[in-house]
C-alpha cells in the first residue's frame, strides 16, 4: 500500500474525520483490516496506519516478555497512546479526544499520506512545515540517495 498526497479537511462536531477517496479506494477490508491505528508518529505527530499493517508491524517487534528496557519504554509509549479508529460506513474515523489534546487538533486538520501510513497535523503546522523544507529539498534528495546506497551496501555485506 502507498498512501500519496495532501488533503485538508475538517473534524466535524462528533470530532469525526472524513478519510479522502483518495485513500479510502486503495484501502480493502480484507488485506488491510476494517480500521486505521492511530498512535505517535516518530516526528512527534499523529500517525494512521492501516489496522492489520500496524499487526504487522507490532509482530515484527517480537515478543516483549523479555525485551530489552528501550524497547519496553517505545511499546509503553506507542501502544498505551495507540487508538483503534474503526471507518464507518461514510468513510470517517472518529479520533478520541486525548489523541486530538494530545497532538493539538481541532476545526481543520492535513492528512498527509507518507508511504505506509498516513499523518494528520494541523494546516499551519504543515504549511510551516513545508516552508522550511523546500530550500533544503535537494539536500533531502541527496541524503536519502546517500541512505539507500548506504543500506544496500550493508545487505550486500551481509550476504557474503
Amino acid at each position: 500500500m502507498l498512501f500519496l498526497g495532501e488533503y485538508e479537511h475538517s473534524l466535524d462536531p462528533k470530532q469525526r474525520l472524513a478519510i479522502p477517496a483518495e485513500i479510502r479506494d486503495v484501502l480493502r477490508p480484507e488485506v488491510h483490516g476494517e480500521a486505521l491505528i492511530a498512535a505517535p508518529g516518530a516526528n512527534g505527530g499523529l500517525w494512521l496506519w492501516p489496522e492489520k499493517t500496524f499487526q504487522e508491524l507490532s509482530s515484527a517487534l517480537g515478543g516483549s516478555l523479555l525485551g530489552d528496557e528501550d524497547m519496553q519504554q517505545f511499546e509503553r509509549v506507542i501502544f498505551s497512546q495507540a487508538a483503534r479508529m474503526p471507518i464507518d460506513s461514510a468513510g470517517r474515523i472518529r479520533i478520541p479526544d486525548r489523541l486530538l489534546q494530545a497532538f493539538g487538533l481541532s476545526g481543520s486538520v492535513m492528512i498527509l499520506g507518507v508511504r505506509d501510513h498516513l499523518e494528520i497535523c494541523d494546516p499551519k503546522t504543515w504549511k510551516a512545515e513545508q516552508a522550511r523544507l523546500q530550500p533544503s529539498q535537494a539536500d533531502i534528495w541527496k541524503r536519502a540517495r546517500q541512505a539507500l546506497a548506504d543500506r544496500k551496501r550493508m545487505d550486500g555485506a551481509g550476504a557474503k
